[in-house]
Order: C-alpha cells, then structure tokens, then sequence
C-alpha cells in the first residue's frame, strides 16, 4: 500500500533525512551550525525529495557528548538559536511539505541539569537521588564503585560525588560520559516528567520522536556485576515495554498520530521487533543492515529477517546506511578485507579505496531505497562524503577520544561540517564573512564535492540520490526474488526490479521494459561488478 507524506501512515515508507545541528549549516558564523542555517537551506532538502527532518538533539546542553548531555528538555541551545527559531523552522518546513522529527534523550541527562544539582545538595536518601541510581560503594570505605560495570565511553560506568558537608560519598552511575548521569525510570516522577516533555513538543508540531538508547531505560535493580560483554541488566529488560506503551498513547491522542522511532543496538532482530508491535513504537533502525559486510549472502540474510521479524508485528522495516555515530560508508565499503562496521574496532587508519568505496555506496544506496519500509539518510550520505580520519587530536570533540586515552579516535570523522558551496574551506558552510572557522576542520578535496558542484553533473552522487528518492515511489507490493546467477541480489516488487552485482564480472540484465536508474554506468549492456540497477519489468 501506497503512502503519501500527507497520509496517516505516511512514515510506513518515508525517507528521513538526519541532520546533526553542529554540521549542517551555520548562519551566524561562529563556526557552529544552527537553525538559521537549517532554514537557509531546508528548500534543498525539499528538492531532495525527502518526507522528513529527523534534528539531533537542540536542547540546552554543555556539549560533552555533542548535545545528547541534555541540560533541559523543554528548549533550544543557544548556540543553535531560541524556541521561537525552532518554531518557525517547524512552520517553514511544513509549508515545503516537510515532517520534522526531534531526538529525544530518556536514558540520561547532563550533570548540569537542575535534577541532578538538586541530588547532589540534597544528599544519599533523598527524593532527588531517587531520580538517578545513586548508590554507596563497596568495601569498608565505600571507595569501590557499587558493581563492575562499564562505560560504553570507556572507564568505570561509575562516579563518586564529594557530599554537601565535603565528605566522599555515594556513587552515580552514568553508562556513556561521567557528565551524563542515567536516570531512574523506577521513578514514576521521572516518567511523569518525559510524558510531559513529549506534550510540549507535539504542542508545538514536532510530528515525531528519535528515542536515544531505547532499550536501556530500565535496569535491573539489584545491579549485579557482569562477565565482559554482557548488557543484560541495562538493555532490553522487559519493563522497557510499558514505557513505551505509554508514549504510543499520547502519540495517537494527536489529530494526526505523532511517530516514535526507536534506536536500539540489539544482538536479535527479534527483540527489536517487539518494540514495535502496534501499541509501542512506530519504527526502529536496522542496525544489521548498516553493518552487513559487503556479502550478497549476508545482505539477502539480513533483508529476509528483516522482513519476517517486522512482518509478524506488522511494522514497516527501516533501512539505514550511516548516522553520526557510525563510519561513512564510502569509506567502510572501500576497505579490503572486512567492509561491515563494529563499535569495537573501526579500523581507524586501515587503507581505503575511496573510489571502491564510492561506487559500492552509490550500489548501496539503490538497494536501501528499493526495499519494502522507510529509509534514512544521514547529511553527507547524499554527497559521497568520507569519514575523515586526519583530525587533529587537539581539534576532536568526542568524549570517546579523551576517555579511551586516544585509543579510539571516536565519532567525529563522520561529524565534518557539509560542503555546500565554493572552492575552499568552509565551502558554504558559514557566511563568507564568518569570524571563525568550521568547529571541525573540512579537507580541501571537498571542493569537487560540494552540493553546488555535484547539483550540475548529472553523474553525482547527489544526483544519484535525487533520481532514487524520486523513484523509490514506483516500488510497490511485498518482496519477491528473482533468480539470478551467483553473486548478484535481485528481488521485484511489483514491476520494479532491483539488482546488485557483488560478483567480479558483468551480467546480464533479465527481459525488461525499461532501465529506470543505475549507480553507475552499464557496460555493454550488462551490469558491472558493484554496479545496481532499477528496472521496468513486463507486467
């Protein structure tokens, strides 16, 4: 069934597009990207050809975790600009047709929140610490962290306050920075206050919600100590459920139901289907598929339990290649070897064949946007961008980078500003007359891949993307797939069909009506190695 970005159900197979604030545009030229900048440049997302705006998060923050350290909920970074900047970035969107959907950051909160100052000054056994896990350490001393659990951004997940009277004292736990204190979802005052936080900003024509580390809310109370790698008392515990079962109550109150997305880095695309059964979520990230290795064996694999697991829940699939948490894909797909991506290990500085890279990314795209479901493209995707993995060590801002001890070079490669325009740095990105430079330095190769440059060659990437969000509409009706020769993935929806060569030599296209697009150009007429193509097929 067909669904329009008027319908409904509109986000059943939308394209949402992810801007990351800091990065997209800045218009007041401090160097930092804002909401003067998002406006300036929301008619280009419009001839895009996306459904949607998915906004990371614009709230107050000190930044210690690029703003998912929220210092209060109900208003926008100064930085960014004012609520009245956000409102009229809601209405001028909606005038070009466009959702706009915002981050929100249940699992945690920054230390400077009024919350969490009120629990320091108040003191162990207070109502105030009943919002966070607040607990004494172990040993005769309480010197020891409550349990062996560990930050996802390194170091203990744990962090002793001094108390009022200057003593050491309780510990707080905190499963990403120490300046992100986890909150207490056994709290009713804290689900109270999410509920309310999800009001406000429906209030205001938000049409939907990015839910950070979805699964993680709730623990387990007795935090017990854990073997290495496994998250079990943190993550996808069954009490999460009623949560959201809550949340997709007041989504459906709206006149026109509000959307919740979730982000959930789950072993099993079967518990990540049931966050969507119908009275949960809408959505979810499909993780599996942005980190499948470049295997035509393991892509059909992950699309197949995709589907099943959404199906049996009656929930559109989601299909994601990059965010801002994770390696571009120009240049996981041109690495030799193993192309799929993992937290663990980056293969920061491994070698790259960008143009490897870009021709895959360009394949990949084709096929994420002609699966059944939504998709989602992260700012930059659309320009063949790369992560870049020179910067500075002084200039990094992750807190991934400083907590590893330069271990891990963290998220900011794929944070680069965007190259807009002109031939040098900022290319576009700030004023011309901008007092300071890009909060991330761009590399100077970026000139050819501006959006100013790529918008007149109708070979680009950009292009690409524009002629595929266009046509992604065609594809209608369940996945069906077609025998091909070994190495290639071909499925038809309907009489749109879709084709990948993974294999090291050229085939032969099947009987069709029409070639609609190709990531690259055919060869005889025969498609090349990591070349995809759309077709016409007879009816």
């Amino acid at each position: 069934m067909s669904e329009s970005p008027r319908s409904p159900q509109w986000w059943r197979q939308a394209a949402i597009y992810q801007v990351y604030l800091r990065s997209f545009a800045d218009g007041d030229g401090d160097g930092i990207g804002d909401l003067a900048g998002v406006r300036s440049r929301l008619s280009y997302l419009a001839d895009l050809g996306v459904d949607a705006i998915w906004f990371t998060p614009w709230y107050p923050s000190p930044m210690d975790d690029g703003g998912y350290d929220v210092a209060d909920f109900r208003d926008i970074e100064p930085t960014f600009g004012t609520l009245a900047d956000a409102e009229q970035v809601l209405a001028e969107a909606r005038a070009l047709g466009l959702k706009v959907i915002i981050d929100i950051v249940p699992n945690h909160c920054s230390d400077t929140h009024r919350w969490f100052s009120a629990a320091l000054e108040a003191g162990p056994g207070s109502p105030e610490r009943e919002r966070f896990w607040f607990r004494d350490g172990r040993g005769p001393d309480g010197a020891e962290p409550p349990n062996n659990w560990r930050s996802r951004f390194g170091g203990s997940a744990w962090t002793r306050v001094v108390e009022p009277d200057g003593s050491p004292g309780q510990w707080y736990l905190h499963l990403y920075s120490s300046r992100q204190p986890d909150l207490n979802w056994e709290s009713q005052e804290v689900r109270a206050e999410f509920e309310d936080i999800l009001r406000f900003w429906f209030d205001r024509g938000v049409d939907g919600f990015r839910i950070d580390v979805a699964d993680g809310l709730v623990k387990d109370p007795a935090l017990p100590d854990v073997e290495p790698g496994d998250e079990t008392p943190f993550s996808d515990q069954e009490g999460v459920h009623e949560i959201y079962r809550a949340w997709r109550r007041i989504a459906r109150s709206y006149p026109a139901e509000r959307l919740l997305v979730g982000e959930m880095w789950l072993p099993d695309l079967r518990r990540s289907a049931r966050y969507l059964r119908e009275d949960e979520m809408h959505a979810a990230f499909n993780f599996d598929f942005l980190v499948c290795p470049w295997d035509v064996a393991r892509f059909r694999e992950v699309i197949d339990r995709t589907l099943e697991s959404h199906d049996e829940v009656g929930a559109p699939p989601s299909w994601v290649l990059s965010n801002h948490d994770v390696t571009r894909p120009v240049t996981r797909y041109g690495r030799s070897g193993d192309t799929g991506f993992s937290f663990a290990d980056r293969l920061h500085g491994t070698p790259v064949d960008r143009e490897l890279g870009t021709r895959r990314a360009r394949a990949a795209a084709l096929l994420a946007m002609a699966l059944p479901g939504g998709v989602y493209l992260y700012q930059g995707e659309e320009l063949g961008l790369w992560e870049i993995e020179d910067i500075p060590g002084e200039l990094r801002q992750d807190p991934v980078w400083e907590r590893s001890d330069h271990a891990d070079p963290g998220r900011d490669g794929c944070r680069v500003p965007m190259p807009w325009s002109g031939a040098a740095p900022p290319f576009g990105f700030s004023p011309d007359n901008a007092e300071k430079e890009p909060w991330l330095p761009q590399p100077a190769e970026w000139a050819s891949h501006t959006a100013s440059a790529q918008a007149a060659d109708p070979g680009s990437v950009l292009s690409l993307y524009r002629s595929g969000l266009r046509l992604r509409k065609q594809a209608q009706g369940e996945l069906r797939w077609l025998d091909q020769p070994p190495g290639v993935l071909a499925f038809r929806r309907g009489t749109f069909a879709c084709l990948l060569n993974f294999s090291a030599e050229p085939v032969a296209l099947p009987e069709h009506r029409e070639v609609l697009l190709t990531s690259a150009p055919l060869a005889d007429g025969q498609l090349p190695t990591d070349t995809a193509a759309w077709l016409r097929l007879p009816a």
